[in-house]
This record gives C-alpha cells, structure tokens and sequence, in this order.
C-alpha cells in the first residue's frame, strides 16, 4: 500500500504489478507479438500514472507566492486551494490541481499552469506535435487512426484541424526570426516562384471563383463531365530558395542524347527552402522568398538568380521586389516551358508522330539556346505563312513566335550556361508536387482556407529540415500568448 501523501504510490503499485504479471504463466505463455501487444498497453497507463504523480507532486509542493499582480496592476491576494484543470497527454487523461489566485471582478490567475506551460485546450502540445505531423502525411482521418495506435488516445477530426491549425500559428514569424550561416559568395542565390491549384470548400474559394462556379451548369447530377471541373481550385503560391555550385555547360549539352553523348552534370541544387500559402497573394509570397535569400545574402553579395515559368505576374513581382530592395537579379526562363511551345508549334507542321518533327524541334531549340530567339519566331511565322496554314490550324505557331517574342529578354541562355547557372525550373516543379499535390490532391479533399494553410506551413517546415527548432519556438510563444500576458510585466511568479 502507498503511503498518505506519496504522489507515486499508484506508479509504484503499477509498476510491482506490471512486473508480477511478467514474472506469472500468463506472460510466459504469450507469443512475441501478443507480449508487445500487453506491454504497450499496460506500459501506456504506467506512464499515464507517472505523469499524473509528477503533477500531484507538484500540487503538494506548491508554495503561495508572495505577490501576484494581473496585467492590469490589480493584485490577487485571494489564494483558493484545490483548483482542477484537465489534460489529456500522449499518455491518456490527467488532472492537474493547482492554487487560485483571485480578486473579485478579474479572471483567477493560475502561475502553476504557466511554470507547466499548459494549451488552452484539453489536449497537450505533445498531441498537438503529433496531431500536426500526423496530418501533413496523409487524411485527418488517417491522422486519428495513427494518433490511437501511437498513443492509445481517441481525438476527434474536428479536434485533430484545430489543433493542426494551432500548431502552424507561429511558422512565419519563426522565418522572420531565423538565422543563416554565410555562404561562399562563389556559389549562386536561387529563387524561383510557381502556382498549384487546391480543390477548394465553395466557400473558401475567391470571390470571383466562387462567383463562376455559382453560375457553373453540370450535364450529370451524380459527377462532373469533361470541362466542368474548373472553378473549384484556389491557387497556392509556391516558392523555393536554394544554392548552386556553377557548373558551365553549353547549348549541344543541354540537348545531348542520352544513347550517344556524356553531358556534363547539371548544377546541383543544395540548402533547398521552400514556402507555399493559399492565403497570401504572389506578391506577399514572392517577398517571403526574397526575405529568405537575403537572409542567406544580407549584403548582396553573390550572384542572385530568378527561374520562372513565364508568368508576367510572377515576373513583375520578382521585379518589383529586386528594386525595392536595391539588387540586381537575372531572370530565366525555364527551358521546358519554351520546348514546350516549340512543340506545339511543330505539330502545325507535322502529322502527329511524324519522326522528323523531332529533328525540327531539336534545331529551334538549340538556336534559342545559342539566342536566337527572336530570329527563331520569325522563322516559324514565315513557315506558317509559306505552308498557307488557316487561322486555326497555325494558331499554336503563332502562340510559339510570340512567347519566344515577348520573353526573349528573359532567355539568354549563352549567358546563364557559359556562367553555370540553372536554366530549368525543376526544383519548383517538385516543390509543387511533393508540398502541395501529395497531400492536397487527396482523393476527395475539400479543403478550408484556413486547413489547408496550415498543412502548407507544417509541410514546408518538415521539407526544411525546420520542425524540432520551430517547436521550441512555437512553445516559448504560447507561454508568452497564453500566460505571460496575464501578469504584470508579463513575469509569471514562482510557485515553488
């Protein structure tokens, strides 16, 4: 029997029975597994009974402190004894009992639950922890599943996306916050920005989506045909920073056969960060990524370098953002997007899997890797022209010429391979898939606005290596939210 007053008397029955039942027939005659399986389970309440004595303890010595002053300047002289407040931990249900300091009129001021820096809510921030990366892996159904067998805890969806959200509250001042270690001034700054569409909640689509998909028509009532699909996505604005080692190539590398030739390795991109909102426009988000570049460059040191798609949007915002902050950038655009057009422009000229169109593709773009693109478009208006192609038929021809037209400041390619810069936009394309698409494009997700901002930052900030840091640093800010705030000088007094 446990003494009167020893906090860990049930721990230690516990833990004197734990270890009769494993000395007993009934654990020797168990397989491996279903001994993992017993152990795990009484193993769980075991450490539900520790914790749970470590905070009677704690309750048992609480001393009264000598002054406790509100935010206000009010003091709170009355002490009440016997106060409870529930926790459910990652090892089931506890109590906590703690003083009371109260004075008529005010809200009871707990400093017990500050030195514990205890949530608002019922659940712990280890629940929180797991719950968020739980989350950002796979459905929140799949997420309450993981969370029971991990910890034998039942926690709600509704309860899992609420704690998900609170869980990313704090990921962007953390970025504000961060530090870089300097980089050799030799090794070139990447920044490169793109967008992915997230099936949205009507309600948490924009304005003029939400307004389109209103007045959208379906041929089914049971599904979505072909073409109807459109007006339910909001954009997420993605973007990545990352460092390259130059490596110099020239325009027949880049277009080397894989049977015949040995190209050089392309630039390898090292120290990847990326960041992705639903919430934020372009142009909120592009300037997180020029914060995060300058933090890697405060004083503009090294080469800095921007890959796009082409988007004029993006690439004013890159713009707009380089003179406001007084530096020099180059921008590219991405190779693949521009074979992309040429492609299309071919087969105004081909039958469809016409050998020769590949040989034809293969000239122009080595021509606008050598930049020429401009003479590239006229060449391709003039066969157009020449082949006496109707309007409809040399439509994507023209859409070619004038993309490489419009963009060729934006293609010096001769430059960016003589100087070993990147020229494709890879990395962004990843970041698209693997911290958007992966999770969002879930089989039917329909997300809020504020749900799928929070398992955007959660996701970028586990693609950065960033989750143990940002953590502590996500607690030291509920402290400082929850129970700081509520004293004066927010100095939380000391209770033992």
């Amino acid at each position: 029997m446990s003494a009167p007053g020893d906090a860990f008397g049930a721990s230690r029955e516990s833990f004197e029975d734990l270890l009769a039942w494993l000395e007993g027939t009934e654990a020797a005659s168990l397989s491996h597994a279903e001994l993992e399986d017993q152990l795990d389970q009484r193993g769980r309440e075991l450490l539900r009974q520790m914790m749970q004595g470590q905070l009677d303890l704690r309750a048992m010595r609480e001393q009264r402190a000598d002054e406790v002053v509100d935010v206000d300047g009010v003091a709170h002289g009355a002490v009440e004894a016997g106060h409870h407040r529930p926790l459910m931990s990652i090892f089931g249900h506890v109590e906590v009992e703690r003083l009371a300091y109260r004075h008529r009129g005010h809200a009871n001021l707990y400093p017990a639950d500050g030195q514990l820096n205890l949530p608002e809510e019922l659940h712990s921030h280890g629940l929180r922890r797991l719950a968020a990366i739980e989350a950002t892996r796979g459905s929140y159904g799949d997420t309450v599943e993981a969370i029971m067998r991990a910890t034998g805890v039942g926690v709600g969806k509704r309860q899992v996306e609420e704690l998900t959200a609170r869980a990313a509250v704090d990921v962007d001042e953390f970025y504000q916050a961060i530090l870089r270690e300097p980089c050799d001034d030799k090794v070139v700054l990447v920044i490169s920005v793109d967008g992915k569409g997230i099936v949205m909640r009507p309600d948490s689509l924009r304005p003029a989506t939400q307004r389109a998909s209103a007045q959208a028509t379906t041929k089914l009532e049971t599904r979505l045909s072909k073409g109807e699909k459109r007006n339910r996505k909001r954009i997420a604005e993605v973007g990545a920073v990352y460092d390259i080692v130059p490596v110099s190539r020239g325009p027949a590398d880049i277009l080397a056969s894989n049977h015949h030739d040995n190209p050089p390795p392309s630039p390898r991109a090292t120290g990847k960060w990326v960041t992705a909102s639903v919430i934020d426009d372009a142009i909120t988000v592009i300037g997180r990524v020029f914060d995060e570049a300058q933090r890697r460059d405060p004083n503009h040191q090294r080469r800095w370098i921007a890959l796009v798609d082409g988007n004029r949007h993006q690439i004013d915002c890159i713009e707009t953002q380089a003179q406001q902050r007084e530096l020099n950038i180059t921008i590219l655009i991405d190779l693949i997007h521009v074979l992309e057009y040429i492609w299309a422009a071919a087969w105004c000229f081909f039958a469809e899997g016409d050998t020769t169109a590949e040989a034809w593709v293969h000239d122009r773009a080595l021509s606008v890797l050598e930049g020429n693109a401009r003479d590239v478009a006229t060449g391709i208006r003039r066969r157009a022209t020449t082949t006496r192609l109707n309007k409809t038929k040399r439509t994507n021809a023209d859409r070619a010429a004038t993309y490489l037209t419009n963009k060729a400041a934006y293609l010096d390619y001769p430059t960016a391979l003589a100087a070993g810069w990147p020229i494709a936009t890879g990395v962004i394309e990843g970041t698209c898939r693997y911290l958007v698409k992966d999770r969002m494009d879930i089989t039917g997700a329909r997300w809020s606005v504020e749900g799928a901002e929070a398992i955007l930052k959660l996701r970028a900030l586990r693609a950065n290596g960033d989750l143990d840091t940002y953590w502590r640093y996500h607690l030291d800010h509920e402290r400082q939210r929850i129970h700081e705030t509520r004293y004066a000088d927010s100095v939380i007094p000391l209770v033992a």
